[in-house]
């Protein structure tokens, strides 16, 4: 039973460890499109044919030779590769996670779904990464990378609780209260996922810095729209050919970026009201004290994300407050997935 237990708490401290691992992924992939060095490899994985990015005179010459249309410039590159390198760490570590979880499987209530989905997750997370490069930053697949990198780390936490929770007794009634908000707290959930998909949808296209004023965009309350060319997913016919268009920059009209912009503000107003809504009740309301803490930590991070995202758009898109932008929503991410485990789970 001690051997089961160490395997046990040994794999739940591995979990928060990839929990850490894929927020640096995300936070680190976020500085990478912004800083636009998405394309700073042209290929995938290596980097203009090598493991690492090209360092001698004549590894330079050889990779302008294979890509003249992308002369390498070394700090977009670095970034670049720094970015693959930390996502197959993190790759390895949800597999290595997931063979302790095999290796232990039936034992108590160890779990087994999660981590194998997760290895399944990471594959499918390669290909995304790599079509990135290949499809020139083609917003849908960009979009999907973000999507799949947050959902990512939404899993590997909330296999790290259900792990945690294994070497723990609880004696918490559920009651009629927690009852009642267990559909206000998925609510918030599918709100937020909407909401971080906009703003991966808003990145992608270019279309942060298209509505430079606030509360107005481009002193309109409301300017010209297009939703048809805004969310338009897929611009090609061939998949597998290489398209013709890159999209670093941006490859939307003014009109269809403002209309993205817009969006995802309005979308930002219906995450404030149903999150904020959702931590005042808890600090007001709830007994239970895990559960009033949950609600000031969405209540701050809900704070944080709203000024940042004023911020943004006042001071013009600075790289580091956008970066921070995409890491609380990922934060947001973690405490609202943990609200839902807090109220679903009997324990």
């Amino acid at each position: 039973m001690d051997s089961i237990q160490g395997r046990r708490g040994a794999s739940a401290g591995l979990m928060l460890f990839a929990v850490i691992l894929a927020f640096a992924v995300i936070t680190l992939g976020a500085y990478v499109r912004l800083s636009d060095a998405g394309l700073g490899c042209p290929d995938w994985p290596g980097c203009y044919g090598q493991v690492i990015v090209p360092q001698s005179p004549a590894d330079i010459a050889k990779a302008k030779a294979v890509y003249p249309e992308r002369p390498l410039e070394s700090s977009k590159a670095w970034k670049e590769m720094a970015h693959r390198y930390l996502a197959a760490s993190l790759g390895l570590v949800i597999l290595w996670i997931a063979l302790q979880s095999w290796r232990c499987r039936g034992q108590g209530r160890q779990q087994l779904f999660l981590p194998l989905s997760l290895v399944a997750m990471v594959i499918l997370q390669g290909l995304l990464g790599m079509w990135t490069v290949t499809l020139l930053l083609k917003p849908t697949v960009v979009t999907l990378h973000l999507l799949m990198g947050m959902a990512t780390l939404a899993l590997v936490w909330l296999a790290y609780l259900r792990q945690r929770d294994t070497q723990q007794l609880f004696s918490r009634s559920s009651g009629w209260r927690r009852e009642r908000l267990r559909p206000w707290a998925l609510l918030g959930l599918l709100v937020l996922a909407v909401q971080i998909a906009l703003g991966g949808w808003t990145s992608t296209n270019y279309a942060a810095l298209h509505c430079p004023d606030l509360p107005l965009c481009q002193g309109s309350w409301w300017p010209p729209t297009d939703y048809e060319a805004a969310f338009r997913l897929w611009r090609e016919d061939a998949l597998l050919e290489p398209p013709a268009l890159n999209y670093e920059g941006g490859a939307l009209s003014n009109q269809a970026a403002v209309t993205v912009h817009m969006t995802h503000r309005l979308g930002a107003l219906v995450t404030l009201m149903v999150l904020g809504l959702l931590s005042l009740w808890l600090l007001r309301r709830s007994v239970d004290g895990e559960l009033r803490t949950s609600g000031a930590w969405l209540l701050l991070l809900l704070v944080t994300q709203v000024a940042l995202g004023i911020s943004n758009v006042l001071l013009h898109l600075p790289t580091v407050l956008a970066v921070a932008h995409n890491g609380c929503a990922a934060l947001l991410l973690l405490i609202v997935v943990k609200l839902n485990y807090q109220l679903t789970t009997r324990r």
